[in-house]
C-alpha cells in the first residue's frame, strides 16, 4: 500500500462507541509531516460535547465489558496483537509519516507496542485475590480485585502507537471501558489501532478514540465527571502536576508517566565500545524524543576522551534525512517549536563554556531536522544538563569517584531511568540501589520490556505500566468480611 492510499484507508473521524463518526460541527484541524512541513490528513477535531459522547459509551458497556469472561477478554487482546501483525508495515509507515522517525524505529515500535496486548492478554486471566482466617479466630476474610471502571488515557506524539498499548492493554484485560485522548500531533496512529480493535472482536464503546486540538477544553469536563474513575497519562511534568491538581477534587485514580533527565554513567573499568554502543541505543532510540533518553553522560575522566572520541564517530555515521527513505537512520524532530528548542539548549550550553565536538547546526530547508550532536566539558551551568532536550544531543561531562557520579545522577528534580556501564557486579548493585530512578538499566541502552514495570519516581511521576504490576492500575481491592 502506498502512502497516499494508507492515508485515504485510515478512519478520520472520531471514534465513539465502535464506529467512526464526525466531530460536533463537522470540524478538523491538519495533520502534518515532520520531514516536510506539509500537512498529510485532517482529522475530527472533538468538542467538549463529544468527549462526552465517549464516556456516555463507556459507561453503558461498562458492567458487560466487566462481567465478560476474562478468558474471553484475553482472547480479544490476543486477536487484536494478530491484527496489528498482519498490518505492522501500514501502521510503521503511518507512524512514520504522521511522527517522522526512520522506517526501522517505527517498525520496531509495532513490535514493542503489540507486546502490551499479547502481555496483558495472559494477565487476564491472572487476577488474583486471596481467603485466610481472621488472626483472632473469629471470621474469614476474601479479598476481591474489580475493574476501577471507566478510564482516560491521554498519550503524546513521541510513540503514538506503545504510549497508547501499554495503557488500554492492562485496562482492557482489567474490565475496564477506556477513552483515548492521543496527541494533536500523531492522531492516525491510534486512529488505526481502534479499528483494528474493531476487527478483533472488540465491543463498542469499550473503546473510543477522541482526536481534539482542544485538549484542555475536552478532557476537563470528563475529569471532573464522577462517572470517570481513573485518568491515565505521559507526557512533560508540567502537564502532569495540572491534571493531578484537576483531578484531585473528585480524587480521580491517577498514575503518571512524566518527564526524565536520565544519567548515563561510565565507571573506568567499563568496557567502553559497549558503553559507546548503549549511548547509540540510549541516546538515538526514536532520535533522542524520549523520555528514556539518556540526557546526560557522566564519564570516569579516565576513560572520556576514549569515550567521546568513539562516540563521535559512531554518531557521525547517522544518516539525516525523512523517516521513509531506507538509507535513514535519524529522521526530523516533531515540530518547528522542538526544533527551537533543542536548537536554543545547544547554543546555551556553547555559550558557557562547552565544546562542540559534533553537529549543532540545524541543515535548514523544508522539514524539523537536527543532526546527531556532541558536546564535551559541559560547565555545571549548561541549561541541557537540567532541562530535558528531547533531541538527539549527548552532552558529557567527567567525575573521578563512585560518590561523585551518584550524586551528579541523582542531581535532578527527575527519576524515571538511569544507566550504567561497570564490569564490577558489587558496584552496579550498589549503584543501582543509590541511583533515585525508577528503573535503572546495567550495561544495556534499553530497558523498555512489556513483561517489566516501566515508571519514575520525583518529578517522572507515579504509577508502573507494564509487568505484573501494570494491570494493578486498572483494579480495586475489596475486601469482605465473612463470619465463621
Amino acid at each position: 500500500m502506498d502512502e497516499r492510499e494508507l492515508i485515504d484507508s485510515i478512519p478520520t473521524q472520531l471514534w465513539i462507541a465502535g464506529k467512526p463518526t464526525d466531530a460536533e460541527g463537522g470540524k478538523t484541524f491538519p495533520v502534518y509531516n515532520p520531514a516536510t512541513g506539509d500537512p498529510v490528513a485532517h482529522v475530527a477535531d472533538a468538542s467538549p460535547a463529544d468527549g462526552m459522547r465517549a464516556l456516555d459509551a463507556a459507561v453503558a458497556v461498562q458492567p458487560t465489558w466487566a462481567a465478560t469472561p476474562a478468558r474471553e477478554r484475553g482472547e480479544i487482546l490476543r486477536a487484536v496483537f494478530e491484527e496489528i501483525t498482519k498490518r505492522a508495515e501500514d501502521m510503521a509507515l503511518l507512524m512514520t509519516l504522521e511522527m517522522g522517525k526512520a522506517i526501522a524505529e517505527s517498525r520496531n515500535e509495532v513490535r514493542y507496542g503489540a507486546e502490551f496486548f499479547r502481555w496483558f492478554s495472559e494477565e487476564a486471566v491472572r487476577i488474583h485475590g486471596r481467603y485466610q482466617h481472621a488472626p483472632a479466630g473469629n471470621g474469614r476474610i476474601l479479598v476481591t480485585k474489580q475493574p476501577v471502571g471507566p478510564c482516560l488515557a491521554i498519550t503524546p506524539w513521541n510513540f503514538p502507537l506503545a504510549m497508547g498499548t501499554r495503557k488500554i492493554g492492562p485496562a482492557l484485560a482489567a474490565g475496564c471501558t477506556m477513552i483515548v485522548k492521543p496527541a494533536a500531533e500523531t492522531p492516525l496512529t491510534m486512529l488505526l489501532l481502534a479499528q483494528l480493535c474493531a476487527d478483533a472482536g472488540l465491543p463498542e464503546g469499550v473503546l473510543s478514540v477522541v482526536t481534539t486540538k482542544q485538549s484542555g477544553a475536552v478532557t476537563g469536563p470528563l475529569i471532573e465527571d464522577p462517572r470517570l474513575r481513573k485518568l491515565t497519562f505521559t507526557g512533560s511534568t508540567a502537564v502532569g502536576q495540572k491534571l493531578v491538581e484537576k483531578s484531585a477534587k473528585g480524587l480521580l485514580r491517577t498514575s503518571m508517566e512524566l518527564g526524565g533527565n536520565a544519567p548515563f554513567v561510565v565507571f573506568d573499568d567499563a568496557d567502553v565500545d559497549a558503553a559507546v554502543e548503549g549511548a547509540m541505543l540510549a541516546k538515538l532510540r526514536n532520535g533522542g524524543e524520549a523520555c528514556t533518553a539518556a540526557n546526560r553522560f557522566h564519564v570516569h575522566n579516565s576513560v572520556r576522551a576514549e569515550f567521546t572520541s568513539k562516540l563521535v564517530e559512531k554518531m557521525g555515521t547517522m544518516q539525516l534525512g525523512p523517516g521513509t527513505d531506507p538509507a535513514t537512520t535519524l529522521g526530523p524532530l516533531i515540530n518547528a517549536d522542538q526544533l527551537a528548542t533543542v536548537t536554543e539548549l545547544v547554543d546555551d550550553a556553547v555559550a558557557v563554556g562547552a565544546s562542540l565536538e559534533l553537529g549543532g547546526k540545524a541543515p535548514g530547508g523544508a522539514g524539523f531536522f537536527y543532526p546527531a550532536t556532541v558536546l564535551a566539558d559541559v560547565p555545571a551551568n549548561a541549561r541541557i544538563l537540567r532541562e530535558e532536550v528531547f533531541g538527539p544531543v549527548a552532552p558529557i561531562v567527567g567525575f573521578d569517584t563512585e560518590e561523585e557520579a551518584v550524586a551528579a545522577a541523582n542531581d535532578t528534580e527527575y527519576g524515571l531511568v538511569a544507566y550504567i556501564y561497570t564490569e564490577n557486579l558489587d558496584r552496579a548493585l550498589r549503584v543501582a540501589e543509590a541511583l533515585e530512578t525508577g528503573m535503572v538499566g546495567v550495561n544495556r541502552g534499553v530497558i523498555s520490556d512489556a513483561a517489566a514495570p516501566f515508571g519514575g519516581v520525583k518529578a517522572s511521576g507515579f504509577g508502573r505500566e507494564g509487568g505484573f504490576e501494570g494491570i494493578d492500575e486498572y483494579l480495586e481491592t475489596k475486601y469482605v468480611a465473612l463470619t465463621p
